[in-house]
């Protein structure tokens, strides 16, 4: 009898944090600018083992801050 998959019906949810190589595709900017960012304190991270995270949370207050800035 062959083998049936089940395709799941609900989408994964998405990601509460991300890596660096995500916000830099997301923000379009260099590694370098964020881990500049890190330091100084603009945009908000953690560790999990040696993997550094960026909620997404502090990605999109990091975007508002400048859009504030802006105005």
């Amino acid at each position: 009898m062959p083998r049936r998959f089940v395709v799941p019906t609900v989408a994964p949810a998405p990601p509460e944090a991300l890596t660096v190589p995500e916000v830099m595709y997301a923000l379009r900017l260099s590694r370098s600018k964020v881990y500049d960012l890190f330091r100084s304190k603009q945009l908000e991270s953690f560790t999990a083992g040696r993997a550094r995270r960026v909620p997404v949370a502090a990605v999109r207050q990091y975007m508002q801050d400048r859009l504030e800035e802006a105005a």
